[in-house]
């Protein structure tokens, strides 16, 4: 695996040096949400401020005739300050802020087009955080999953109006946690889907990111084995996101995103996360 994963780095700087004239896209968007109570409130309440900064790049190019490439990054980071009360001298204070969003995912896709119905692909994903707060010390880029994978991919539709494209491989993957003393890794098939729609001459953007996985080997697997957990690994995984961006002005937009999860090696349950903000952006080009 590190082999592979030094070919694909390879490929990635070496198509940054033979190819320029990209498809560049970047925006940048930060949302805010504020409330406070006065002191005499008869409640329980307490005054907070959230926020979240997030940016997505995109760059790709038909670097031959017949090789394309597509690298995109998303950036995405945000805290809840609250304001609690000493109980002893009931003074107000602002506690340390909590991390409500923290993302850093890096992905760059070769895509052979060879003509065919289908064409094949090979790509390399990294995703991790900015903090990594589990532990008292806090760390940067930590945790990492980092994903390569090989096999066929499709373009059904894209235009100006809208763009579907699906893929499916086998996808071998990597997990690091500097906090932990064994790394682990496994092996499966992964199907992802990808559709962009925009509306009202762009005002209004949607996109949704379909990716499901089913592992087939883990080499943790014969550690679960008689225990009630031995076959959790063997699920599917399913990560569902939607994007709604809704451009009130040029700079000052509505921002809805919704985030299904599912992985039985962390809970038995789909997990649900939704965010909805008002705030500025920017598109740097």
């Amino acid at each position: 695996m590190k082999k592979i994963t030094l070919i694909l780095v390879v490929m990635i700087v070496a198509a940054g040096l033979m190819a320029d004239d990209w498809n560049m896209a970047a925006d940048l968007s930060l949302t805010m949400n504020q409330n406070a109570y006065s002191d005499n409130w008869a409640g329980e309440e307490r005054g907070s401020i959230s926020w979240v900064f997030n940016a997505n790049f995109l760059a790709e190019k038909q670097l031959t005739a017949k090789l394309h490439n597509k690298n995109t990054l998303k950036l995405a980071f945000g805290q809840t300050h609250t304001q609690m009360v000493d109980e002893l001298t009931d003074e107000k204070y602002w506690a340390k802020p909590d991390k409500s969003t923290d993302l850093v995912d890096f992905e760059s896709m070769f895509r052979f087009t060879l003509g065919a119905f289908v064409d094949p692909f090979a790509s390399f994903r990294d995703k991790s955080q900015f903090l990594d707060e589990s532990e008292e010390e806090t760390k940067i880029f930590n945790p990492n999953t980092i994903t390569e994978t090989f096999g066929i991919a499709k373009v059904f539709i894209k235009d100006d109006t809208q763009e579907l494209s699906t893929r499916l491989g086998a996808a071998f993957k990597q997990y690091f946690d500097s906090n932990l003393d064994d790394n682990t890794n496994d092996g499966g098939v992964e199907f992802v889907a990808i559709y962009t729609k925009p509306f009202k001459e762009n005002m209004i953007k949607y996109s949704t990111n379909l990716n499901l996985y089913k592992p087939i080997v883990y080499s943790e697997s014969e550690s679960l084995e008689g225990s009630e957990y031995e076959d959790d690994w063997k699920q599917v995984r399913m990560n569902w996101q939607h994007d709604v961006d809704i451009s009130l002005t040029s700079l000052i937009n509505l921002k809805l995103y919704i985030q299904l999860l599912y992985n039985e090696m962390v809970i038995d349950e789909i997990q649900f996360k939704e965010t909805l903000g008002l705030g500025l952006s920017y598109k740097l080009f």
